[in-house]
């Protein structure tokens, strides 16, 4: 079933990805990202009621505690990723971020090395994986300037290029590589819907500091028609989070289901092309299709 709860995760991130790029790209609010980190702690929250008063979920400051650098790790990500959407596209963001799928493969083959009864196939989806996803980052990075302008003529917007805008998403990508590693190691020794619930709990503490400091300290004013898709957003983002957690339990696998779930930035691009209007190139294609193949052929190998 991990393979199924990680194409389930996919989807749900790169809808919350989506939904987040509208929700925080008004440059003129230097908060939004604070605002995107509420919505996502309200909604967690709530979920965490539900699972917690409803599901049962057993729940305490031991678990809360354990899993706390995970949770940090992954929510100081976001909040940055946040702050990264209003300096640069979508299309370019998203792959760069979720280059991290790359790292922790990488870092899980060389700290429990290669099961034997792992079989070469699966090494070169996961190496297809990697790569195409590396590779889509790249021909972001180095497109042509006039192609680049063309694309954000057709999307009516237009960013500037600062070293910033590329730094943001490499922060990002590094942050969240160690927290799905130490995720990873952390769930063998706690029950998936407590370190969820705990994780969720730990978001909506932070939420609630940020809507202190946003509207209590800066007095800013929540807009309805830019708070709406941050909370879709956080509605895609905690069902993405829910699945995740169990298809990273699966230890033996996390090797694969890391490039699985990072590699949710192409149905973003994908997203960004169909409703933000940002023109995808041949060599985008090319970089989607070697992805979906690696996932193709993991998809084969589990069933």
């Amino acid at each position: 079933m991990w393979f199924w709860f990680a194409i389930i995760a996919l989807l749900c991130w790169s809808g919350s990805d989506l939904f987040s790029k509208i929700g925080c790209s008004d440059a003129k609010d230097k908060y939004s990202h604070l605002k995107m980190v509420m919505a996502v702690g309200v909604v967690m929250g709530l979920h965490a009621a539900y699972e917690i008063f409803i599901g049962g979920v057993e729940i305490n400051m031991h678990v809360i505690l354990t899993y706390l650098p995970v949770s940090c790790l992954y929510i100081l990500s976001m909040a940055i990723g946040y702050l990264g959407l209003r300096y640069i596209e979508l299309s370019i963001s998203s792959p760069i971020c979720n280059s991290s799928g790359a790292i922790v493969a990488i870092l899980s083959i060389a700290l429990y090395g290669i099961s034997d009864d792992v079989p070469a196939t699966a090494l070169i989806a996961v190496a297809l994986v990697c790569i195409g996803v590396i590779a889509l980052g790249v021909t972001e990075a180095t497109e042509d300037e006039e192609l680049r302008k063309a694309r954000q003529d057709a999307s009516n917007r237009h960013y500037a290029k600062s070293w910033i805008a590329i730094l943001i998403p490499i922060i990002y990508c590094v942050l969240d590589a160690l927290g799905t590693f130490a995720d990873s190691i952390v769930l063998e020794t706690l029950n998936e819907d407590s370190a969820n619930v705990a994780y969720e709990l730990t978001f909506l503490f932070v939420g609630i500091v940020c809507a202190v400091y946003t509207l209590g300290i800066k007095k800013q004013r929540l807009v309805p028609k830019m708070e709406g898709p941050k909370y879709i957003g956080a509605v895609f983002e905690t069902i993405g989070q829910f699945f995740y957690i169990y298809a990273l339990a699966d230890t033996e696998h996390v090797a694969f289901t890391a490039p699985i779930i990072s590699s949710y930035c192409v149905a973003s691009v994908l997203w960004s092309r169909l409703f933000l209007k940002e023109k995808l190139s041949a060599k985008h294609y090319l970089s989607i299709a070697i992805v979906v193949a690696g996932i193709v052929i993991l998809g084969i190998l589990d069933i």
